[in-house]
C-alpha cells in the first residue's frame, strides 16, 4: 500500500493484529500520521508513521528505532510484512474498531 492509501484506510480506527492465530497487538490511528500502540497489556507507546520506499514505518516513544513494513490488503483487512530483518514476521487485521484504546496509567510508586 502507498502511504495515501495506508492514511484513508487507517485514519480514525483502532486496529487489532494477530499472528499465528494468536492477538499481538492492537494500534490507534489519528489524524497527521499519529498513532498509539500497545501489546495487549494496557501499556501504551505514541508514535508516529511515516512511507520510505514501499513501506511504511513507525518510530515510537519508546522505541525511537524505525520498525517498517509493507502493508497490503487481504480480504477485508491488511496485512502487515515486517522489513528489516531475516525473521518471518506477518500480521494480520483480525478487528477494527471507531473506539479509542484504553490505557493504564503511568507507573506510580513510592
Amino acid at each position: 500500500m502507498s502511504a495515501a492509501e495506508f492514511e484513508a484506510y487507517t485514519s480514525g480506527k483502532t486496529l487489532t493484529f494477530s499472528r499465528e492465530g494468536r492477538e499481538y497487538g492492537i494500534e490507534e490511528y489519528f489524524d497527521d500520521r499519529r498513532v498509539r500502540w500497545s501489546f495487549l497489556d494496557g501499556q501504551c507507546q505514541e508514535g508516529l508513521w511515516y512511507e520510505e520506499d514501499d513501506k511504511i514505518c513507525f518510530v515510537y516513544e519508546l522505541e525511537p528505532s524505525p520498525q517498517c513494513w509493507r502493508f497490503t490488503r487481504k480480504g477485508d483487512g491488511l496485512r502487515a510484512d515486517f522489513a528489516g530483518s531475516d525473521e518471518v514476521l506477518e500480521l494480520y487485521e483480525t478487528r477494527e474498531s471507531n473506539e479509542p484504546m484504553a490505557c493504564i496509567g503511568p507507573d506510580i510508586g513510592v
